[in-house]
């Protein structure tokens, strides 16, 4: 056994080996090691190797989805050995014989397919990316869902790509992992090296074609070689970790830049589209967006946030899909309803594609597509937009299917076709019978006796069952003469003669024998063959099934997306090919959501008009810090990635012309791993955006130049806006602290000064968080480090020097150096605490008072008291 286990852990020196011994997975040697540490099981021993105890740890068969999802997670990949053949096999082919075994399957990060081990709500994205010659290709798929995608790419590109897709594993040549080193830090992605020859764009084509059963790829698009190759690089290596069983992939989809809004990773970082900065899903975007109810629908909704289109066409069908949502709040609501009870169809067919599935996925696509007609058949009664029109009729067609799938069935199938128990009664007379002899087999057996003693006319006859004889008829020697005559001796054959009884059989009785003692094998055997036959019909019209999928994602998306609005009183936008950008009373939606649930205090509103005459459009933002500008920085950030992933808007009115790219730089924090400092994070991110940013691109901005000395910081702030306007000619939004710049409204036409408001009372601040024309002559700095709760006597010196620097400025010609000296040095001596208050009558009359202790009498008393004693 263990010469076995070497041999195939040969094949596989970079995976842990999950040995199959019966009902437990078994690893060995440093694979146990490795897993007993990784899963917190015990690490014990079993037998020599080279004199030395091997170890060994193990987990439960029917539990190991739990353990491979825990390895996957910590970097493990896991290859599945599994018995080829049952012990009774292995031992007809020699006394000492092994049973096979071999690898079935290589479980890595991209290639899970098992419910338990997927995010129901996200895709799990396999990518590759490939270059021949001076051409790079990305293409990627989810083999649990069918998706098939690739682009052509500029290698600057490839980040922001996979920050778009978030791949769990990407493929490159063997040889070039270490230059991408740095993206499977920064992204959170396997990186898996694959032999050149799998990236062979000729052999690529080939296996493409394979797959897919074509002489050519013309039907599918025009493809370069890089893309060519990086989509055989998929197959080949699907091909190798499923063991030569294909998942169901769709035909390839050819993207292309020019669809759809340009994110780099550091924009989506910013904005926090699909993850918040803490990391998790809890803060995004996306959560708060995410109103859909089908785990299809909630994939198809990360999707779009994540790509943006800029296709007017397609985000107007959408707009018009949500807006006959939101304008048919019945029949909406109705759609959502039956769309509850919608199973998720991709994963489901994906996992009977391969073999991995059960009961339970027939059932899940039965139920699918019988909701599916249901819903064709309410929605063709109206008038719909082309968007759900189209869907609508993609919902119908499965009729015999369903037929089918109702006809053999249960309601509620096991999870495992070996379990048996699936199907319905009625459906097959042989199953029903072997289902009766396992279950009522006595009855049977009664019955028969029954038949044998209106045969005969012998009350006295019995059938009796013994280890060695089996089922047997017996009667009485006094009547067996009469059965061992014509014609009752045709049908009964004798067995056996003893001193008082004389036993017989039949073939019926031998048949019936032979049938209820196999009777539960027989009918799990029927179960299962049945359940392949199903599982083929349903693979026969996986076309059909992934296009009524797809329908049901886009109703359920527009009918969230409906209901989202109705919900935060958004409205639909007005999307052209105009350079307009005019929101009136935007908010930012994850912000007034927080609020909503944490304090109930109101977002203020606020407009913004980028809609200028000139080229460029930019608002420079000034006012305090806490004053709520990031916040406003990104709410009009998102109000354009939110009308044109085709949603209605949180704001009051939107106008927006095409957004080709979005570039936000708002905050930015050390680099350790990479040695870069927050300053240099910063510039890297500026320059991205300088020379990237075309006229059709919107930028946010804040704080350019804050990392380095004022001069320098104010010198680099000011160039950047000077090259926003004349060289990128942008919309944009510029947060800057350096007052200074403000003169440039007044200098570029396509600038204007916008601050945030606020009120001071009494030697406080008070954030109004209104955005209106003007400009901030201060920051309010010191105040809102007050505010932090930094020591009075710091607070009260950085007055003092906050003082003598204006003053010089505004006298003119004193130096920093000479404010400096003139400026008495920090006193280290604490500053004596302010004299307390006089106590106030009012306030003796109340230090003593327990509320709960009075009666309304006393406190009726009381009030007339205080008021008394206000006076003096």
């Amino acid at each position: 056994m263990m010469a076995q286990y070497l041999e195939i852990k040969s094949g596989y020196p970079d995976a842990l080996l999950f040995y199959r011994m019966g009902d437990f997975y078994e690893l060995f040697f440093d694979d146990a090691v490795a897993a007993a540490e990784a899963l917190d099981i015990a690490l014990t021993k079993r037998g020599k190797h080279n004199g030395d105890d091997i170890p060994m740890c193990g987990v439960p068969f029917h539990a190991a989805e739990g353990y491979l999802l825990t390895l996957i997670r910590k970097g493990f990949r896991v290859a599945v050995g599994e018995q080829l053949e049952t012990p009774a096999e292995a031992k007809n082919r020699g006394h000492k014989s092994v049973v096979k075994r071999d690898v079935v399957r290589l479980v890595t990060p991209g290639t899970l397919t098992e419910e338990s081990l997927l995010e129901a709500r996200r895709h799990n994205y396999l990518a590759a990316f490939a270059e021949v010659r001076d051409e790079h290709a990305l293409a990627w798929v989810d083999i649990s869902t069918g998706a098939f995608h690739v682009m052509t790419l500029p290698l600057v590109r490839l980040g922001p790509e996979l920050a778009r897709l978030s791949p769990s594993e990407l493929l490159v040549a063997d040889g070039d992992s270490e230059n991408f080193r740095e993206l499977e830090t920064e992204f959170g992605l396997s990186l898996t090296d694959l032999a050149r020859a799998s990236f062979d764009s000729t052999g690529a084509e080939k296996r493409i074609c394979s797959l897919f059963s074509v002489s050519s790829l013309d039907a599918f698009g025009n493809f370069t070689r890089a893309e060519i190759s990086a989509m055989g690089a998929l197959i080949e290596y699907l091909d190798l970790t499923q063991k030569g069983n294909l998942p169901l992939l769709r035909k390839p989809i050819k993207e292309t830049e020019a669809r759809t809004v340009q994110i780099d990773a550091a924009t989506r970082r910013n904005l926090e589209l699909t993850h918040a900065l803490t990391g998790g899903r809890a803060g995004s975007l996306l959560s708060v967006m995410d109103h859909t109810v089908t785990a299809v629908g909630a994939r198809l909704l990360e999707r779009r946030i994540s790509s943006p289109s800029r296709v007017l066409e397609t985000i107007h069908a959408r707009l018009d899909a949500v807006d006959f949502a939101a304008s048919n709040a019945r029949v909406a609501q109705d759609i959502r309803e039956r769309l509850r009870a919608v199973p998720d169809l991709e994963r489901a067919l994906s996992r009977l594609s391969l073999d991995r599935g059960g009961p339970r996925d027939l059932a899940a696509i039965r139920n699918g597509i019988s909701e599916a007609a249901y819903l064709n058949e309410t929605l063709a009664q109206h008038e719909l937009p082309q968007l759900l029109a189209t869907s609508v009729s993609n919902l119908a067609g499965h009729d015999d299917l369903v037929a089918l799938l109702d006809e053999a069935l249960i309601a509620e199938p096991p999870l495992l076709a070996r379990d048996g128990g699936f199907i319905a009664s009625g459906y097959r007379e042989d199953l029903d019978e072997a289902r009766q002899l396992r279950d009522e087999g006595r009855s049977v057996i009664a019955a028969m006796q029954a038949d044998f003693i209106t045969q005969t006319g012998i009350t006295a006859l019995k059938i009796k069952h013994n280890n060695v004889l089996g089922y047997f008829i017996e009667t009485t020697a006094t009547h067996a003469e009469k059965m061992l005559s014509p014609p009752l001796s045709d049908t009964f054959i004798h067995r056996q003669t003893t001193a008082n009884q004389v036993r017989f059989t039949t073939v019926e009785l031998s048949e019936l024998e032979t049938k209820i003692l196999n009777a539960g094998n027989r009918a799990v055997e029927i179960e299962k063959t049945l359940y392949q036959s199903l599982r083929q019909a349903i693979l026969k019209k996986s076309g059909e099934i992934g296009s009524t999928s797809a329908a049901l994602a886009e109703l359920d998306l527009a009918t969230a997306l409906a209901d989202l609005a109705q919900a935060q009183n958004w409205v639909r936008p007005t999307v052209d090919g105009s350079r307009a950008f005019d929101i009136q009373g935007g908010r930012h939606p994850v912000v007034e959501a927080a609020l909503a649930q944490q304090s109930g205090t109101p977002f203020v509103a606020n407009d913004c008009n980028l809609s200028a005459d000139s080229d460029a459009a930019i608002w420079l933002l000034t006012g305090p810090n806490m004053a709520g500008k990031s916040t406003y920085l990104r709410q009009n950030a998102l109000m354009a990635l939110i009308a044109q992933m085709g949603s209605f808007v949180p704001a009051r009115s939107a106008h927006i012309g095409l957004v080709s790219q979005l570039f936000s730089r708002v905050g930015a924090s050390d680099d350790l791993a990479r040695g870069r400092s927050t300053f240099m994070v910063e510039m890297v991110e500026t320059a991205a955006i300088l020379n990237q940013a075309d006229d059709r691109a919107l930028v946010i901005l804040d704080e350019i130049g804050r990392g380095t000395a004022t001069y320098d910081g104010l010198s680099i702030a000011w160039a950047t806006l000077e090259h926003l306007h004349d060289v990128n000619r942008a919309r944009a939004l510029f947060a800057t602290h350096y007052h200074e710049m403000t003169a440039l409204a007044g200098k570029l036409d396509g600038v204007d000064n916008a601050t945030v408001t606020v009120k001071e009372w009494e030697g406080e601040v008070i954030f109004l968080h209104e955005v209106k024309k003007g400009a901030a002559d201060r920051s309010y700095g010191v105040q809102v480090a007050q505010l932090a709760g930094l020591p009075e006597q710091v607070i009260a010196r950085a007055r003092v020097v906050l003082e003598a620097l204006e003053k010089g400025e505004r006298e003119g010609g004193a130096t920093q150096k000479t404010l400096i000296d003139d400026l008495p040095l920090f006193s280290t001596t604490p500053v004596a605490p302010p004299a307390p208050a006089k106590e106030s009558a009012v306030e003796r009359l109340v230090q003593d008072i327990l509320p709960d202790d009075l009666s309304p009498r006393e406190a009726l008393d009381l009030i007339y008291q205080l008021k008394e004693a206000a006076k003096t």
